[in-house]
């Protein structure tokens, strides 16, 4: 009895060797891949919340260098944040913050720079949605309204419609178009709510430009009879 078990467990073993030696391998690097990618997985995991509350201490190193308006200490902390944390959603907040300080204190190229930045890494179509209307609104304190207007030409989120249309409709005003100014304020009054402050003041621009937003394309004066 004993070897006749010794002999069917022979075979046993024989057909796993003959299995493994045909199929092993390959199992083998699945399992490598398998483990190794939830491994990687969890390793990224660790390293984003890790890298993220490394970030967020910087993150409000910026804010207290904005609030005390030490421009060096906003440009330190914001090469640091880049650097270390650049993929980080605090870098993109950050950059926002250390964009709105330089432009308060005159520094506009340094401003766009951030903004750009922002524009370039965030991940974020949010985010990108405030750099851009920040960036045309710098441009058009430099008086830049084609630039301005190029920043404004992309697809915004749905939210950030409305103030795009607004900021487009400005830059062109100041550019003498008034017909087009109109049509892209009459886009930023029909998506806001009624009920917004905002829309009043569209409302007004609109009525400066002799529209009535509120009577189609009737003319906020009535016109004058001719006199015989």
């Amino acid at each position: 009895m004993a070897s006749h078990l010794d002999l069917e467990e022979q075979e046993q073993l024989d057909q796993l060797k003959h299995f493994w030696n045909r199929y092993g391998n390959a199992i083998s690097w699945v399992l490598i891949v398998i483990f190794g990618g939830f491994a990687a997985w969890n390793g990224y995991q660790y390293w984003q919340r890790s890298q993220a509350a490394q970030a967020a201490v910087l993150y409000d190193e910026m804010d207290r260098a904005v609030k005390a308006q030490d421009l060096q200490k906003v440009v330190r902390v914001q090469e640091d944040i880049h650097g270390k944390y650049g993929r980080t959603a605090y870098a993109a907040q950050a950059s926002l913050l250390a964009a709105q300080a330089l432009a308060d204190k005159g520094n506009a190229d340094a401003a766009k720079a951030a903004l750009n930045w922002v524009l370039e890494q965030s991940g974020d179509d949010g985010v990108k949605a405030v750099a851009r209307l920040r960036l045309a609104a710098l441009q058009v304190d430099a008086k830049a309204y084609d630039e301005a207007l190029k920043t404004l030409g992309t697809v915004f989120p749905a939210e950030f419609e409305a103030l795009a249309a607004d900021r487009k409709g400005d830059v062109l005003a100041l550019q003498g178009k008034a017909d087009e100014a109109v049509a892209e304020y009459r886009k930023a009054y029909q998506k806001l709510d009624e009920r917004t402050e905002y829309r009043r003041l569209i409302e007004a621009k609109l009525n400066a430009l002799g529209v009535n937003p509120q009577a189609g394309t009737e003319p906020a004066t009535a016109p004058t009879e001719d006199k015989k």
